[in-house]
């Protein structure tokens, strides 16, 4: 297989061009406090801050929001950087499966408070869940329900048994469910009585490390440590969250000290925030940045299309040069860091000649026209309207004419969450981390709504029905191999490149590790 240096090589939780950075690099951010970490968010806005609305954003709604002011049934190993994160205890402390893989008990964490005293138990995971999953419910919030909806899409049921024993049944025999619970995240249900469901988005209760605080001006929030957190206080004392969009804008806020740690930094920008003492963290970790194409419309519905189009793109120079190096190229539908990855398997090289053979033999010798939508920002797109210009430039090498359609982001997560591409154009861009492994049903299942260009493929139906019914961790892996060989012969998607996740912090910010993973864990970080 054919890989770049920089694929092979860059696997460091964190690397440092070292300089001697100014005070900048070394402070601010927070406001004048000590201990107070200030994040510059890709996000156009503020992520929604109720038990599902954070999902408005995307991934980084989850990452800084969601895990932070709450917990679910179990959660991830955020806190090493080697590996992939596998699943833990988080509000329950054990589970166990039916031998048909369709029922499921948890047994809850014991001396577990919400931020207001309430207790957890059987009661508050029932009351969690009605009001995503219960539409006669009182407190039933339909937007939190859509916005988390393809983590619930196999849950058939659930039930108290006792005070600390919670079951739920799924659809069909899933051995995948601890792997979505760790975002079905649990409000205090003494908080949404009280205030309602619109008012409790505004002053927000959970059980996780970090509390709601207040609002602030320019669309931020400050949340500070839950000192009474059942898995012990944080040691930050605050934590502020600012969306920036324009990835120059928040190399600039950080540069000047409003913030001390900004999500993706543009590329070149990285590079020179090295050598300027700041502190340039990267990993590989599961994420794909695809264009999904609409296979039901046009020339796309001609797999050889769809398959020219793969080999138009040039993912080496977009991860050498427009990503300067910082990511790597996408050759499979599985993410380097993903079970079922085949370092052997079929690839998805740079060919434009071949390309414009499968065109010609699909009857498109002298190309076609297409829109695609895009988004101007958000979680874990890097920099879309320079990519996309470079994809563009590639494909109409060989005849196929681009016209690029801008969105805003939160706009295009709405769209995708109904089940559609946005501005009805022919394709869309939209970053996608991979959940290992069921991200495969939420985009490629042909009963998904979130499989938003209408794939289907038989073969990954019956491959991946036996995937996520097999509890062998080895057994699935081979099953998902094969189904990245099928998606790498039909290509729904145009595979592009993986992201290595950079982010920038000064160097008073300490503790922080990062993982393989789109998710974080600031509980150990201080701003010394």
């Amino acid at each position: 297989m054919r890989r770049t240096a920089l694929a092979a090589g860059i696997t460091a939780t964190a690397f440092v061009l070292a300089a001697c950075g100014g005070s900048s690099a070394s402070g601010g951010g927070s406001g004048g406090h000590s201990n107070t970490l200030v994040i510059a968010m890709t996000a156009a806005q503020l992520p929604g801050l109720d038990a599902g609305t954070f999902e408005s954003e995307g991934w980084e709604g989850e990452r800084f929001v969601g895990l932070q002011l709450y917990d679910g049934l179990t959660k991830m190993s955020l806190n090493q950087d080697k590996t992939g994160p596998v699943i833990q205890p988080d509000l329950a402390t054990s589970w166990t499966s039916s031998p048909d893989v369709k029922t499921w008990t948890f047994k809850l964490r014991a001396g577990v408070t919400f931020q207001d005293g309430t207790p957890w138990n059987a009661d508050a995971a029932v009351f969690g869940f009605d009001r995503i999953l219960n539409s006669k419910s009182k407190y039933f919030s339909a937007d939190n329900a859509g916005l988390i909806g393809f983590y619930t899409q196999a849950i058939a049921g659930y039930k108290k048994l006792d005070a600390m024993t919670f079951q739920i049944t799924t659809k069909m025999p899933y051995a995948l469910l601890p792997q979505d619970l760790p975002f079905l995240a649990f409000p205090s249900p003494t908080a949404v009585a009280k205030l309602g469901n619109k008012a409790f988005g505004q002053s927000p209760v959970g059980t996780g490390p970090f509390t709601f605080s207040k609002r602030l001006s320019g669309g931020s929030v400050e949340f500070v440590k839950n000192e009474h957190y059942w898995a012990g206080a944080p040691t930050l004392d605050k934590l502020v969250l600012r969306p920036i969009p324009e990835a120059t804008a928040r190399v600039a806020a950080l540069r000047s000290g409003e913030v001390n740690w900004i999500e993706f930094p543009a590329p070149d920008d990285a590079a020179r925030l090295g050598s300027e003492g700041f502190v340039v963290h990267t990993n590989p970790y599961s994420h794909i940045w695809p264009w999904l194409f609409d296979v039901t419309k046009g020339p796309l519905k001609d797999p050889r299309v769809r398959l020219a189009l793969n080999l138009a793109i040039d993912r080496n120079a977009m991860a050498k040069q427009t990503l300067s190096g910082f990511g790597a190229p996408a050759e499979q539908y599985v993410p380097q860091t993903d079970v079922g990855y085949e370092p052997a398997g079929n690839v998805l090289t740079y060919d434009p000649a071949k390309a414009k053979s499968l065109l010609a033999a699909a009857g498109y010798a002298k190309g076609f026209s297409m829109t695609l939508s895009y988004p101007t920002s958000g979680s874990g797109n890097m920099v879309p309207g320079p990519m996309n210009q470079a994809l563009q430039s590639d494909l109409a090498k060989v005849g196929v004419n681009v016209k690029l359609e801008p969105i805003e982001w939160s706009a295009m997560v709405g769209d995708w969450s109904a089940g559609k591409i946005s501005l009805g154009a022919n394709a869309t861009n939209i970053s996608l981390g991979f959940q290992p492994p069921i991200s495969w049903e939420l985009y490629f299942d042909s009963k998904s709504i979130y499989n938003t260009g209408h794939y289907k493929n038989a073969e990954f139906d019956s491959l991946w029905k036996q995937a996520k019914q097999e509890v062998d961790d080895t057994k699935r892996a081979a099953l998902i191999a094969k189904i990245n060989s099928v998606l790498v012969k039909d290509n729904p998607w145009l595979v592009v490149v993986s992201d290595l996740n950079p982010r920038a912090t000064t160097k008073n910010v300490k503790g922080f590790i990062q993982p393989r993973s789109v998710w974080v864990d600031l509980t150990h970080v201080t701003v010394s």
